[in-house]
């Protein structure tokens, strides 16, 4: 059977195959020595990027967002993550569902835009969570 992988987009041909032996696409606005945590977890997804991009090329999609719907959902959400912390369980999945839900309520694309970057930020937290909790085992399984 023929190769599946699809052709790299231009550009990205002299990439090596090994994520871990790629050198950073994205200069960072962070000092990196502020936290080298956040570095390395935005490198690991500017690389799933690169990814995403090599296999299904830019994607210009609808958002979606913004009706009834989600504005109701985001309400709901709101109300039982603030309960769960006034209860003293909060969790990384209410914070996110939570962040994610806000986003889809946005109509306005400046808005949504402010969203799905705290959401983005807070996925980042989480992955860092994840990582303190499972050193050194998860350093040894990243690049």
């Amino acid at each position: 059977m023929p190769d599946q992988t699809p052709p790299r987009p231009a550009g990205l041909d002299a990439l090596p195959d090994d994520p871990a032996d790629a050198v950073p696409l994205v200069e960072l606005r962070i000092p990196r020595a502020a936290d080298p945590a956040t570095a390395g977890v935005l490198d690991e997804v500017a690389a799933e990027r690169v990814r995403q991009n090599e296999r299904w090329g830019e994607q210009n999609h609808r958002d979606g967002t913004g009706d009834r719907r989600w504005r109701d959902a985001a309400n709901h959400v709101r109300s039982e993550v603030d309960d769960e912390a006034r209860a003293g369980r909060t969790t990384w999945n209410g914070v996110l569902r939570e962040e994610l839900f806000e986003a889809l309520a946005e109509s306005d694309p400046a808005r949504l835009r402010a969203e799905l970057v705290q959401v983005a930020a807070v996925a980042v937290a989480w992955v860092e969570a994840i990582d303190r909790r499972t050193e050194p085992a998860a350093a040894a399984d990243r690049p």
